[in-house]
């Protein structure tokens, strides 16, 4: 077997645990999406992830090799500890690592093409191709979330209740994966010549290693959901009593000219949408439907305005139709700015 070879097997096997950890992830962040589109979205790149790891898996099976069995198990259960360990994070660092992890397995990805072209394995070639593909769709969606978060969004995903308090930048490790490639992949030759026990073995241990995922992951997400929960429950009453109380600080400081006061009482109001409809960027907006609406929202320019606009539907009618619109006018206004189709 050449060294092109075994190096191919190799970053494959690294490509599965990668891909698995993107499967988390995805899972992860369909809790966090704005709207009933995003999160459709999310759901499916989970799915298409999934099918990704099975190709993965035939890949190196064709190769003659055997797919990793504990690696990829770990890979996922260190992406929940992740998504745990972001709610204590900005979202927008909590971006960056999915956008690391994109861009890797993208490098990853063109490098496993350059190998399977060298080995004439066309089918691998085939396969890498459409990785590059999926993960290039990825990194472009992750750099407009990032442009999105910041000229201020409405983002695509919205911050988990810690995430929205937090103010430092924990950065959560990530599984070095690469070093004990090399390792591994001589361990599971020499397993490749052993009885055929050895086979049933690695049956064995990747159930129980499912199971263990399964089990840590429903508890993740379970953890996750009551915090949402309570936290939605939290932040509902406490935005009550701040409205109140900023309109009424808003009011009283007008009536005593302390008029540079009231302007940064109002504009507390904008980003909480409790202003008044008139104070809106679209004229007659209490009148208008869910076309008319969206169709203003297309011919806005300013986040500023798109986000007074989103801010105060999210607060009043929350119609899915005018949120979207007003999420897809900020994408394309932060695609713009860094210069991403």
């Amino acid at each position: 077997m050449s060294t092109t070879s075994t190096t191919l097997r190799q970053q494959l096997r690294t490509l599965l645990i990668l891909t698995n950890t993107e499967i988390q992830i995805a899972e992860t962040r369909t809790a966090q999406a704005r709207t009933e589109a995003v999160r459709r979205e999310l759901t499916e790149n989970a799915e298409n992830g999934r099918l990704r790891a099975q190709a993965i898996e035939e890949a190196i099976r064709d190769l003659g090799g055997l797919p990793d069995v504990i690696r990829p198990i770990a890979g996922r259960l260190a992406a929940s500890v992740k998504a745990l360990a972001e709610q204590a994070q900005p979202l927008d660092e909590a971006l960056l690592g999915d956008l690391a992890l994109e861009h890797q397995l993208l490098d990853r990805s063109r490098y496993v093409k350059a190998l399977a072209t060298a080995e004439n394995e066309t089918t691998v070639v085939t396969l890498s191709e459409q990785l590059i593909n999926a993960h290039e769709s990825t990194v472009v969606w992750l750099t407009t979330l990032l442009a999105e978060e910041a000229i201020g969004g409405p983002v695509a995903l919205r911050r988990g209740p810690l995430q929205a308090a937090s103010g430092a930048a924990l950065r959560a490790a990530s599984i070095p994966a690469t070093l004990t490639a090399r390792g591994v992949d001589r361990a599971v030759d020499a397993i490749r010549n052993a009885p055929g026990q050895v086979s049933a073995l690695f049956d064995r241990t990747e159930e129980a290693g499912e199971a263990a995922l399964g089990r840590a992951a429903k508890a993740g997400q379970d953890a996750l959901a009551r915090t949402s929960r309570a936290g939605d429950t939290a932040r509902k009453t406490a935005s009550a009593s701040r409205d109140a109380a900023l309109e009424a600080a808003e009011q009283t400081a007008r009536a005593n000219g302390a008029n540079d006061a009231a302007d940064r009482l109002h504009a507390a109001r904008e980003g909480t949408g409790t202003i008044d409809p008139a104070d809106l960027p679209i004229d007659d907006y209490e009148s208008l439907n869910v076309s008319s609406v969206v169709a203003a929202i297309k011919e806005l320019e300013k986040p500023s305005d798109v986000r007074l606009v989103v801010a105060y539907e999210e607060a009043h009618k929350n119609r899915h139709g005018v949120v979207s619109a007003g999420q897809t006018r900020i994408a394309a206004i932060a695609q713009e700015v860094v210069g991403v189709k």
